[in-house]
């Protein structure tokens, strides 16, 4: 140390010393020819214009008086790739914005499903679903609780977040208890419109979508027509919204729904997406046979959105959704369909 601080003061010294003979010589005029090879600019000019210069008197500063380095940027927070959709049993909006605001702190981006249970109709009139509470909830109410899980998203995500969910508005086509099929297709259409308009109001939209679901099961409905109407409805009636066929195939085409069938309700028709049940492989199988002949035959693809899958730690009843996704790419291989587009993640449903 004593040796450093030698060195630098000598260097110093021997500085200034420079600097002050050239100070003491004679002011002179300005040069008429400021080109002239006999000109002798003054040693500090130089040392402020020469890069070796700057360098040099930037190593004569002690340690702890250097620049220290610039802290780089922190990395984008990490979006997860898996969300998780809930069987919903009420529709408070308090208790959905708790459910939003624990999907905002994991950070979810990707499709939210809300199923609230098979469509129904109310005794005083309108449209809405069965919870699985077993309570009958109207399509306004569902709006209602699904901005509630809106805002909880939204609020309880980290400050800068890019990430960004579709909410789907959940429902089934197990014996709905209608008037119409078709007609609770429009209104599910109009109420996923009206979530949107809702969204974007409330300054919301910049990271949440409104979307709509249906668990369609061909065992459900063997003969096709209230699944087939209550599409229709809602095609007849949406804005641009995607409507997710979340369900089944039933032991794969052709032992309930024929290929047209299937392929109608998972991409066939417009504003429709297939987020299939991959709970096993076999499952897998009977999707890529369907993506197969999809494109064999109607020389269009399933348009798949990922997988969804079911259970947790305490229900070892569906293959988690990494593993689903694997299945659901090799049963695609083998198939020979290679370059289907399958997004990676999914989501993954569970009680509330």
């Amino acid at each position: 140390m004593k040796r450093y601080v030698f060195s630098v003061a000598a260097a110093l010294s021997f500085t200034l010393g420079a600097a002050g003979s050239v100070l003491a010589q004679p002011t002179k005029g300005p040069d008429p020819n400021p080109s002239h090879a006999n000109s002798a600019p003054s040693l500090l000019p130089d040392l402020a214009l020469t890069p070796h210069a700057r360098e040099w008197l930037k190593a004569l500063r002690p340690p702890w008086h250097r620049q220290a380095p610039k802290r780089q940027p922190r990395p984008l927070h990490h979006l997860k790739a898996t969300t998780l959709s809930i069987y919903e049993h009420t529709t408070k909006p308090r208790v959905l914005r708790a459910q939003g605001c624990r999907a905002g702190r994991r950070h979810e981006n990707g499709v939210v499903i809300l199923d609230f249970g098979k469509p129904a109709f109310g005794r005083h009139g309108g449209y809405g679903t069965i919870l699985f509470s077993g309570r009958f909830a109207l399509n306004k109410r569902i709006t209602a609780a699904m901005l509630g899980y809106a805002r909880g998203y939204v609020s309880c995500l980290p400050k800068g977040s890019r990430a960004h969910i579709e909410l789907a508005r959940g429902t089934s086509n197990y014996h709905p208890s209608v008037p119409s099929a078709l007609a609770a297709g429009i209104r599910w259409a109009r109420a996923t419109n009206k979530l949107g308009r809702l969204l974007r109001r409330k300054g919301l939209a910049a990271h949440v979508e409104s979307a709509a679901a249906d668990d369609a099961e061909p065992a459900w409905d063997p003969r096709f027509r209230k699944t087939r109407d209550f599409f229709h409805g809602f095609r007849a009636a949406v804005h641009g919204h995607t409507l997710y066929d979340y369900g089944s195939l039933d032991g794969g085409i052709g032992a309930v729904w024929s290929a047209r069938q299937a392929w109608f309700v998972a991409g066939g028709l417009r504003h429709t997406k297939a987020l299939p049940e991959i709970y096993n492989s076999a499952m897998a199988a009977q999707w890529a046979e369907l993506a197969r002949i999809a494109r064999g035959r109607y020389h269009r693809p399933v348009r798949f959105a990922g997988v969804l899958t079911q259970g947790g730690r305490s229900c070892n009843c569906s293959l988690r959704p990494h593993e689903a996704h694997h299945a659901l790419v090799r049963a695609l291989a083998s198939e020979g369909v290679r370059h289907a587009a399958l997004p990676w993640g999914g989501t993954n449903i569970v009680g509330s």
